[in-house]
């Protein structure tokens, strides 16, 4: 069940990715020789017009080969030959879909599932919250300058920015009615019973329904900007030391993940082990958007930064400069690839 699971989520999530840069392909009149769900030797495949449509053995990857993408070609519907904003809008839609698909997964989970706030159900002796007078009912707003819509906001940045001094900003009604706006310095004390630090805040975990489209959505959004800020805390911690390569998780890693949450899930029922793998694919796709946008060679990212380039010179860089600069990218992208599956294959073990 868990590697059905994990074909479905990962085939939907590079299926979504690839159809983003087919759509806009065939919006711009490029033309496309192949669109694959999958990777490595064809299992089945179909050609219509132009495009052959191909299912692979290796459900860990897909593509979109388009004509004249990687070499010189006469044909004016030639990747290379159509105007640059054009080539810029094919490439950037690939990571915008995966943040659609995001959102409208996770619209579809808060319509099932509820959302929380960041409501303070009341606060720890011993924690820097009781002697900053924070108090149950208070509504924690922002966090060094960072806004929280949830409890479980302020948890990921105690645990991404360890031992930090917290900026808290937090609302208390009135006796009148009015919101009153205040803002406290916290230190955060070593919990060593659950190792991790705390401002000792407690919350009742209160689900709340989406009232209206306009809630839901806006909710839809705060899980993908969630799920993307998760991403780049993960890389501020790398940045920190606080995690290393090896702490890196790939497809196997993935997959991994992913039978245990259906392991944890199941006892409860297949509602609940589809409501948790839908938060799985929500941060899944999101982080296939984030990544591909980082200004690597060979990624979407990488290939969007020659392509601004020319819209500022007026002229392409050297297609065979470009290139080779890819080429080199992608070979240390293969290089950590394969360390990355080395190292979640003895993670197993």
């Amino acid at each position: 069940m868990s590697l059905i699971a994990a074909a479905l989520i990962f085939g939907l999530i590079i299926l979504i990715h690839e159809f983003g840069h087919f759509l806009f392909a065939k919006l711009s009149g490029i033309g496309v020789l192949e669109f694959s769900l999958g990777m490595g030797p064809r299992l089945f495949s179909f050609k219509k017009g132009e495009t052959r449509y191909s299912f692979k053995i290796l459900p860990f990857g897909g593509s979109c080969m388009m004509l004249g993408e990687d070499e010189d070609e006469a044909s004016s519907s030639a990747f290379g030959n159509k105007p640059v904003w054009a080539r810029i809008s094919v490439v950037a839609a690939g990571p915008v879909f995966n943040f659609l698909l995001a959102f409208f997964l996770a619209m579809a989970l808060v319509a099932m599932t509820g959302y929380t706030k960041a409501q303070v159900a009341g606060v720890e002796e011993g924690y820097p919250a009781l002697e900053a007078g924070i108090e149950e009912g208070d509504l924690v707003t922002k966090i060094n300058g960072r806004p929280v819509h949830a409890y479980r906001d302020i948890n990921l940045y105690t645990l991404t920015h360890p031992g930090e001094t917290l900026k808290v900003t937090y609302e208390r009604e009135t006796a009148d009615g009015e919101m009153e706006r205040h803002t406290s310095l916290l230190n955060p004390v070593w919990d060593s019973e659950r190792g991790m630090y705390r401002i000792g805040v407690l919350f009742d975990g209160t689900v709340y329904e989406a009232e209206n489209p306009f809630t839901l959505m806006a909710q839809g959004f705060y899980e993908v900007t969630f799920c993307i800020r998760y991403v780049f805390d993960t890389f501020y911690m790398m940045f920190k030391g606080l995690v290393t390569v090896d702490d890196l998780s790939g497809p196997v890693g993935i997959v991994s993940a992913i039978d245990t949450t259906v392991e944890a899930a199941a006892p409860y029922g297949l509602m609940v082990v589809v409501l948790n793998l839908m938060s799985l694919s929500i941060l899944l796709s999101a982080n296939l958007g984030v990544m591909n946008l980082l200004p690597i060679p060979a990624l979407d990212g990488g290939r969007l930064i020659f392509l601004l380039l020319e819209a500022v010179r007026g002229k392409p860089i050297d297609r065979e400069k470009e290139g080779m600069v890819h080429l080199a990218g992608m070979m240390l992208l293969m290089a950590l690839m394969i360390f990355v599956l080395f190292n979640d294959v003895r993670k197993l073990f």
